[in-house]
């Protein structure tokens, strides 16, 4: 009877331990280490224009729409896209005649507002959804499609665009993994004088 206390008491004094470690020391480890080196990216990387007013996440698309803004990609979280409240994809696969018709329809819509030729090729971020539907990101070839129109509606320089959208591009991880993106939100923020300096 006393080897089984004795395991008893073992086995509640290691349940302890691991509890305050587990529960308590590694979670606070982890929250001030985000805290003192990723502060922005540890808070959700909120974006506030300069007199304070929060714009959204740098991380979440919106949904910008009118000629003089950089469209994002298309979505589908949501009856109006980009609702963080219903996050997700269209769930159609490569053979689903209702996404053949939803990509060729997006594809006439973005030649015609982007004045394209019918035979124009088109990025495939311009026309599919990404998995989440609240991707910020669009390809550059997407974004360079779209400068022609921003730049009219705007009236801006080619150069003067390209040089925000360059400020916006990220970059592969280590030179080596993933393609540039632009991020759009941070392109329009910036575009609207939300942004200040940044």
């Amino acid at each position: 009877m006393k080897g089984l206390f004795r395991r008893i008491r073992i086995a509640l004094a290691v349940t302890g331990v691991l509890l305050v470690v587990l529960c308590g020391f590694y979670p606070l480890a982890v929250y001030w280490t985000g805290q003192l080196l990723f502060p922005f990216e540890a808070n959700g990387s909120l974006v506030r224009a300069p007199d304070g007013t929060l714009l959204g996440s740098a991380l979440l698309g919106q949904n910008f729409r009118g000629a003089q803004y950089f469209h994002p990609r298309p979505s589908a979280a949501g009856e109006a896209g980009y609702d963080a409240t219903a996050s997700g994809g269209r769930n159609l696969g490569p053979t689903s005649k209702k996404l053949v018709e939803a990509v060729a329809q997006s594809a006439a819509e973005y030649r015609k507002e982007n004045l394209l030729s019918p035979d124009q090729r088109i990025p495939a971020d311009a026309v599919t959804a990404s998995a989440s539907g609240l991707d910020p990101h669009i390809s550059v070839a997407n974004a360079l499609l779209q400068l022609p129109r921003v730049a009219r509606e705007r009236k801006m320089g080619d150069d003067e665009l390209r040089a925000i959208l360059a400020r916006y591009t990220s970059r592969p991880w280590l030179g080596l993994f993933g393609e540039p993106v632009v991020n759009v939100a941070m392109v329009n923020w910036a575009l609207d004088g939300k942004l200040g300096d940044r």
